[in-house]
């Protein structure tokens, strides 16, 4: 059964001894930040902090920030579930012969209690304010000392497309400028971006509608990271992978939904063409992000719990929460990029290439050229069009060993034959490109060679021990106590 809010998931990760909570007082101006990196980096638990300093809202941060941590949040023993139930569900097909039909309908059952319900209410409306509200009042992160201010880090923020109704739900972080008035940092190939984009186009000066969620049942959380498909609802995913529908409620002062478990919800609207610098911010990749000018957001009505939960997270030099994070969608969607790109194998994103700076991906290679296909298939699909680095290499090599990688990339490589540049899109995170959302990408054909691809000699074969010799010497090596 799906956990009903985030205290629910507080609680099983306190039983899994996942969790600890600080009971003295901690201040959000840098402090805690120390706290979760020191966590994270240490392999420590996710930390509830009780008291922080200046507000009587406790703060979570570091939920997320492990394999076990990911697989209590997703509800699985392992995040293979998941991948496979993705696989179950895109082979369905419907048989022939009504038992056969009749066979199918539990599964077609299941599918259809993903979808997000509307109920009249929720815990999220237990205090409704229209007045008397300020954003100082939760204990809002200041992350990094150069920092422009506070941030929102773990925003669940929702919009719909002016043009056909869709929602769209993404995780944005938001600078808090005062009582009532934060950035808006969508950046440029998002979808609340696009959104906002097609309002200007459409030349209206009316308001854009924006809810901003924070805190409930991890599986909602998590999916407003997910890679998805323009106008694909996240809350149906999330019902997916909670195997439960996810209760949305509708707002107060405007005509959109927010999960009704969430712990805090932020109403509020940006306007067309109002922006405002945003930033510096210390960001995933390690680096400070530069300031520019972001859209702001206007918060009318804030509702919350009576006892309200403030959920955070950190980003800074790896690894860190969005690590494992991202380790998750690699594993749950492999599934997905597999279907439209055939000849993969596996893919790994290590952390040290902060998601998009460097995708490692090993291939069944049929014929000459296939690796450069795949590279340029990565960049046409969604947001692996920012991927700076592409290293492609055969099936026999584990990609989840960037160790073995490099090796094999590095003796496999005639660099002027198998290196290729392109230019297109970049993460607007990317300080190095030469123009802000814009610039090179590399590919890396780091498989075997042949003939058809100006390689005529032999390739040789990897070194390795006889099987024979191998069970030989496993006797005398516990004979010789090593």
């Amino acid at each position: 059964m799906a956990y009903p809010d985030l205290r629910a998931f507080i609680q099983r990760l306190e039983k899994e001894k996942e969790l600890r909570r600080i009971p003295f007082e901690v201040d959000p101006y840098l402090e805690i930040t120390e706290f979760a990196d020191r966590s994270v980096k240490s392999g420590g638990p996710a930390l509830l902090f009780e008291r922080p300093r200046g507000s009587q809202v406790p703060l979570l941060i570091n939920a997320f920030a492990s394999e076990r941590r990911m697989e209590l949040a997703l509800e699985v023993d392992s995040l293979q579930e998941h991948a496979d139930r993705i696989v179950e569900m895109l082979e369905l097909r419907m048989p022939s012969g009504l038992i056969n039909k009749l066979r199918m309908l539990p599964k077609l059952a299941d599918m259809s209690s993903f979808f997000p319900k509307t109920v009249s209410g929720g815990a999220c409306k237990e205090v409704i304010r229209r007045d008397g509200f300020s954003l100082q009042e939760f204990p809002v992160l200041h992350c990094w000392p150069g920092d422009g201010g506070p941030f929102i880090t773990l925003p669940m923020v929702f919009t719909k497309n002016p043009e056909n109704g869709k929602r769209n739900c993404g995780m944005y972080r938001m600078q808090v400028y005062d009582d009532r008035t934060t950035g808006m940092h969508w950046q440029t190939q998002k979808q609340g971006a696009e959104h906002y984009r097609r309002l200007q186009q459409q030349g209206r000066e009316a308001k854009m509608p924006v809810a901003v969620a924070i805190g409930a049942d991890p599986a909602t959380m998590y999916s407003a990271i997910l890679p998805l498909p323009p106008d694909l609802d996240e809350m149906m995913i999330a019902g997916f992978l909670r195997r439960e529908s996810v209760a949305m409620v509708k707002c107060e002062t405007c005509d959109l939904e927010v999960p009704a478990n969430a712990e805090i919800v932020l109403e509020g609207y940006v306007v067309p063409g109002e922006t405002r610098r945003e930033g510096p911010f210390g960001d995933h990749t390690g680096y400070y992000s530069l300031d520019d000018d972001y859209p702001v957001f206007h918060v009318e009505c804030i509702t919350h719990r009576k006892d309200p939960i403030y959920a955070a997270t950190i980003v800074g030099p790896p690894p860190m929460e969005d690590f494992f994070m991202g380790r998750a969608v690699e594993r749950i969607f492999l599934p997905l990029m597999k279907m439209q790109i055939p000849e993969i194998r596996d893919v790994a994103l290590p952390p040290e290439g902060v998601v998009h700076n460097l995708m490692l991906i090993s291939i069944r290679k049929s014929y000459p050229g296939q690796a450069r296909k795949v590279m340029h298939s990565i960049w046409g699909l969604g947001q692996a069009m920012s991927t700076k680095v592409i290293i492609v290499v055969d099936e026999d090599v584990d990609v989840q060993n960037s160790s073995e990688v490099a090796w094999r990339a590095l003796n496999n490589i005639d660099p002027e034959r198998d290196i290729e540049f392109v230019h297109g899109p970049i993460d607007t995170l990317d300080h190095a490109s030469r123009l802000p959302d814009y610039g090179s990408k590399m590919g890396v054909d780091a498989t075997r060679k042949g003939p058809a691809e100006g390689f005529n000699r032999r390739w040789p074969e990897v070194l390795k021990m006889s099987p024979e010799v191998k069970t030989r010497v496993d006797a005398l090596w516990n004979k010789a106590g090593l």
